[in-house]
């Protein structure tokens, strides 16, 4: 890819170079100038496309695939969420995962271990639980888990509940083209419950206070269940004191409490809020970004394409593309969860933010259904 600019490769073919190129790939080399302008870009050109997953959709496979395979068959039942532009890497958008699992009344999926960084958002359903390194955690709807990497993770359902639903996200790709990935499954097929029930949330969970006694040194968070309700109440109260950004609305962090930062160390989680008839202003940022309506109703425009979401619906938007967000409703709030790999743009001093400037293009907006 030739460019006829000051200090861009634009380099004519000629016979004697193309027999030099060929002699050069005969001993598994090139010349930079050929291929310079396609992996030095002037910005991010992402591989990845904008999508929508509609919960509508893709409920009814997750649930087919309940008659079709067992969780002990299977390891995990899972049907994965696919990008156009990231088949080979089985990737959502970027170099993050996204998948539905569920399970059933009475069902548990062995414990296991990997490098990937991994964490659950719940769908739907009554009785879930996921046991991370003896912690166990019980989940409801709109309740985010972690599953750090390296920790040994398992979820079932209570014999009484019903069946689950929740969305993983982990970044599996990042980890595999890091060539770094490891896998393990626990000896006992089950680990041991070794510390009372939810005693992360009951020991880390508090805003603004920390245990006096004891320490956490581990680079992720110790606070494995960020639950619902007081999400929801903080955004609330959040909203109250100030107006937001004019790009994001009123967004809040999933953070380790001890150190302020992001939830692990390659993916990050946030909720945001839009209230009644709110629309933000477009802008672009490095980092991918996988979002699900949590709550609510309402579109966003996706480099150029408008996409209405309603509540459980999920949607990527890719690094470097313009985007906005709108709530349709005019009485009822609607929230965005979100999970992205912005701790490593930060940790590599790769990210950027760009704003588009004002925007009076949106397109006239509609009800949704719930």
């Amino acid at each position: 890819m030739r460019e006829d600019v000051a200090g861009r490769a634009n380099v004519d073919d000629t016979p004697e170079l193309e027999a030099f190129y060929r002699q050069l790939a005969g001993r598994e080399a090139g010349a930079l100038w050929t291929v310079a302008n396609e992996i030095e870009p002037w910005q991010p050109n992402s591989v990845s496309i904008p999508v929508l997953w509609r919960y509508a959709d893709m409920r009814a496979p997750v649930m087919r695939s309940v008659e079709l395979v067992t969780p002990e068959k299977a390891g995990r039942r899972v049907i994965y969420l696919r990008n156009p532009g990231r088949r080979q890497v089985a990737a959502v958008v970027g170099w993050l995962y996204s998948g539905l699992q569920v399970m059933l009344p009475g069902e548990i999926a062995s414990a296991h271990a990997h490098s990937a960084s991994a964490l659950r958002f719940i769908m739907e359903g009554s009785g879930a639980y996921t046991i991370v390194d003896g912690h166990k955690m019980r989940l409801g709807a709109r309740d985010l888990v972690l599953t750090p990497n390296g920790t040994w993770h398992e979820h079932g359902v209570d014999a009484d509940g019903t069946a689950c639903i929740w969305q993983d996200g982990l970044d599996i790709p990042f980890v595999n083209a890091m060539e770094a990935n490891f896998y393990a499954v626990h000896p006992a097929l089950h680990q041991p419950i070794s510390y009372a029930v939810d005693d992360t949330s009951k020991t880390w969970g508090h805003p603004g206070l920390l245990p006096a006694s004891g320490s956490w040194t581990k680079a992720y968070s110790p606070l494995f269940k960020y639950e619902w309700e007081p999400t929801y109440h903080a955004l609330r109260q959040y909203a109250d004191a100030i107006e937001g950004s004019p790009f994001d609305a009123i967004r809040l962090n999933y953070i380790n409490p001890v150190t302020g930062g992001h939830v692990m160390r390659t993916m990050g989680a946030s909720m945001q809020l839009l209230r009644p008839g709110e629309r933000t202003r477009a802008h672009r940022h490095t980092g991918s970004f996988v979002y699900q309506a949590a709550k609510g109703c309402g579109y966003s425009v996706i480099a150029g394409t408008r996409f209405d979401w309603q509540e459980r619906d999920i949607f990527c938007v890719p690094s470097w593309a313009w985007h906005e967000h709108a709530n349709v409703s005019a009485t009822e709030d609607a929230c965005l969860f979100s999970f992205h790999d912005l701790p490593v743009m930060e940790a590599l001093d790769l990210y950027r933010e760009e704003a588009y400037g004002d925007n009076g293009g949106f397109q006239a907006v509609r009800t949704c259904t719930s």
